[in-house]
């Protein structure tokens, strides 16, 4: 399976991904919830030990800060009390030390086992307290009065009800109300506390305001409301110790005292109750209430232990089959993904060997001209036909789609074969027509000595050439072969003067000696057209007034030849584009008629196994490198040959090496552009009449100096005494006098190429 980042790329990976999603969302839901509900049972089952690390200090400084508040407010109810101030800076002292602990069990302690609203709840009393000095110094400099102060230690104490809530909070049903009413049951010692405040700065002021009685008649109904409504709430095995207490004798005195106080009114509260007798009532009062809540936030504790361990063990039941149900969810995802996965991937493989090999194989069997069925050819797929379902139906629809290919490729096939029959037809009849035209030519140039009118014959000539290779690159290009052949190996100084010959500016092409290598016969004509393309493009796509240079070369596996020329060259893209045209001649591309020379060159090269390249040459332009291999040489015959050579003609399709050479130019030199072209073979010496005579056996006299008998001949003279040769040597051929007059028939010559 590959992915990738972002996104799936197989439809395995897709449908994978889509029965993942829901699964991974389901995962993340129920380790959610699984997370939240063991938090809870985690923090039910910690319960007591956090209630014992923080809430019992807690306790016990709250317990010391209402003692503390009782002493204030007798001593700010008493005048200059000695013994009283001597009481409350002791218990100031104790209530100091209670509160170190709980700061220190705050800060210290292990707080991870806290929940977020635990940790509020701690730091707002710990912050509490820190008001506990401020109100000392309005107490002993009596800068309060003894109700304020009593109102003022009330709100330090207010944070510790909001701790006793949050470390024993439980939120599952009946756990979470049993914890409420422990919590709500311990306001009841702060009622009780309250009230011994409020009495013992009755007693020291001797007297009670109407606000400061109704506040104490508030703390004793407040604490018998909340006793009478939340005691019957608690659980039996903490209901029974607040019953007991309820009927025993602390508790009667208690009420007894309460009631007492509420009887007298204002005026007389402060002495409605014994002082040590209600000061003992309550001090043991207080003591049995934290004992009785204690013990009952025990309990609750112990029966949250008991729910959060079967709740855990519930939770990871469920968790067990939650995770199987995935884990079966994404098996039978995975499972069907492979399964259509595959059916693609046969799908797939069939159509990869379809436009692979099949295909491919197909083409190159229409192009060789064979038959084909496209019915036998595109047999149906056997993973398309399979299934009823989508890919089923995507599987018959590209054996359709594979059968409508194949016949619109043979109908193309059929088509171009047709298109070439047609241009090889219309390429032969022309080269027909050419080689009459030249063997037309040829006869007009050997009636004639006129220079003025040989020179316009040989420009008709050089014309009536180039038409000539555009023929045969039509049949190249149709596929088939041109008629030109030779019966044996051609110097390859001559190969490259014909290819000279048949370009339009080849004055501009400037040609070194040639060492002595032959071409083989059969490789001569596609040779000789080879290099008059790459002439030509290196002609056109060059300025005019710059030479092309032709350079050649030994190699280790044949022979080379460079044609330099001085354009602006091809940058990269267009020269790959070149190699590919040259190395896949058979991709023709009718519509890239800029390239037919590039494809004509690469067929022949193919037929040959020619290797032509094309690189940056050195002058700025492009360099065509040929390198000829050694199946292409062979060594030259001295002997001439003509026509009719020794080897007899070869039929009407043979033309000689005669024929293939430019007309009138063979055996010259030509200079153009200050550049010049070597003679097509080792130079001919120049014949003098009777030269070879001794001086009395001459019939003629010898040439006086400047006679110009002895001077060099210019390109006309040599043009019309090469005609000359070539009348005299037809003659000769047919048996004719040399004065004859008759014209010379067609029909009565050697048959050649040129008479199709």
């Amino acid at each position: 399976m590959r992915w990738t980042v972002g996104r799936p790329t197989t439809v395995r990976a897709r449908i994978v991904a889509l029965a993942l999603a829901p699964a991974v969302a389901l995962t993340a839901l129920w380790s959610s919830t699984m997370v939240s509900v063991t938090t809870e049972l985690r923090a039910l089952i910690r319960v007591q030990g956090v209630y014992d690390d923080f809430g019992t200090p807690v306790d016990t400084a709250v317990g010391q800060i209402q003692i503390e508040r009782r002493l204030s407010a007798a001593y700010l109810g008493a005048r200059l009390d000695t013994a009283a101030a001597a009481g409350l800076l002791t218990q100031q002292r104790r209530t100091d030390r209670a509160v170190d602990a709980m700061r220190a069990a705050v800060r210290g302690g292990d707080r991870g086992r806290l929940s977020g609203r635990q940790r509020q709840a701690l730091d707002a009393m710990v912050t509490a307290t820190g008001r506990l000095e401020s109100l000392r110094e309005r107490v002993l400099s009596r800068k309060i009065a003894w109700n304020t102060a009593v109102t003022d230690y009330s709100a330090l104490v207010e944070p510790g009800f909001g701790v006793q809530s949050a470390l024993t909070a439980l939120q599952a049903g009946q756990l979470a109300r049993e914890a409420q009413v422990v919590v709500e049951l311990v306001r009841v010692r702060e009622f009780v506390s309250r009230e011994d405040a409020l009495v013992a700065g009755a007693r020291a002021a001797g007297r009670l305001t109407r606000g400061q009685y109704r506040e104490l008649a508030a703390a004793i109904e407040d604490r018998r409301v909340f006793e009478l409504t939340y005691v019957p709430d608690l659980p039996a095995d903490s209901r029974a110790p607040f019953q007991r207490f309820q009927r025993g004798e602390l508790y009667g005195s208690l009420e007894r005292g309460e009631d007492a106080l509420l009887r007298a009114g204002a005026d007389r509260a402060g002495a409605a109750v014994a002082a040590d007798t209600w000061r003992s009532t309550t001090d043991r009062a207080v003591r049995q209430y934290m004992l009785l809540c204690t013990e009952s936030a025990r309990n609750s504790a112990e029966r949250g232990r008991t729910f959060a361990y079967r709740e855990l063990a519930r939770a990871a039941v469920v968790g067990v089959v939650g995770l199987a149900a995935v884990g079966l969810s994404l098996w039978f995802a995975v499972r069907g993904a492979r399964r259509v996965s595959r059916r693609l991937e046969n799908l797939r493989d069939a159509a990869d060997l379809l436009t692979a090999h099949q295909l491919p194989a197909l083409m190159d069997r229409l192009s060789a001209g064979e038959d084909v069925d496209p019915v036998a050819e595109a047999p149906p797929l056997a993973a398309g036909e399979a299934g009823r379902d989508e890919i089923g139906d995507v599987g018959r629809s590209f054996n359709r789609a594979r059968l409508a290919a194949v016949e619109a490729a043979v109908k193309q096939a059929t088509l171009r074969r047709g298109l070439f029959a047609v241009l090889l037809n219309i390429a032969r009849r022309n080269q027909a027509l050419v080689h009459r035209q030249l063997k037309l030519v040829d006869t007009l140039e050997r009636r004639t000595g006129d220079p003025a009118v040989l020179g316009e014959l040989f420009r008709i000539d050089h014309l009536t050439t180039r038409m000539r290779r555009h023929a045969e690159s039509l049949i190249i290009l149709s596929g088939a072969t041109p008629g030109r052949r030779w019966r044996r190996p051609v110097p390859v100084a001559d190969v490259v003067s014909s290819a000279v010959g048949e370009i339009e500016d080849y004055p501009r092409v400037v040609v070194p000696p040639m060492p002595g290598v032959g071409i083989a016969a059969e490789a001569v004509a596609d040779v000789v057209h080879l290099l008059a393309e790459l002439l030509e493009n290196a002609t056109v796509f060059s300025p005019p007034h710059t030479q092309v240079t032709v350079r050649t070369g030994r190699a280790g596996h044949g022979f080379t030849l460079e044609v330099d020329d001085r354009g602006l060259g091809l940058d990269a893209g267009r020269l790959a584009e070149a190699h590919r045209t040259l190395t896949d001649p058979e991709a023709f591309d009718p519509a890239r008629h800029d390239r037919l020379g590039l494809y004509v060159v690469g067929r022949l090269a193919a037929r040959h196994g020619i290797e032509v390249t094309l690189r940056e040459s050195p002058y700025g332009g492009t360099t065509a490198v040929v390198l000829l291999p050694a199946a292409v040489l062979a060594e030259t015959d001295p002997r001439p040959d003509g026509p009719d050579g020794p080897d007899g003609p070869d039929g009407p399709d043979v033309m000689t090496e005669t024929d293939a050479l430019p007309r009138g130019r063979a055996g010259t030199a030509e200079a153009g552009s200050g550049g010049s072209r070597a003679p097509a073979a080792p130079a001919l010496p120049t014949r003098r009449r009777q030269a070879c005579l001794a001086p009395e056996l001459r019939t003629e006299p010898e040439p006086a100096p400047g006679s110009g008998q002895g001077r060099d001949l210019d390109a006309d003279e040599m043009r019309a005494v090469f005609g000359a040769f070539q009348r005299g040597l037809d003659l000769g051929r047919r048996g004719l006098p040399r004065d004859t007059d008759e014209p010379t028939r067609p029909e009565e010559r050697t048959p050649s190429a040129d008479d199709q």
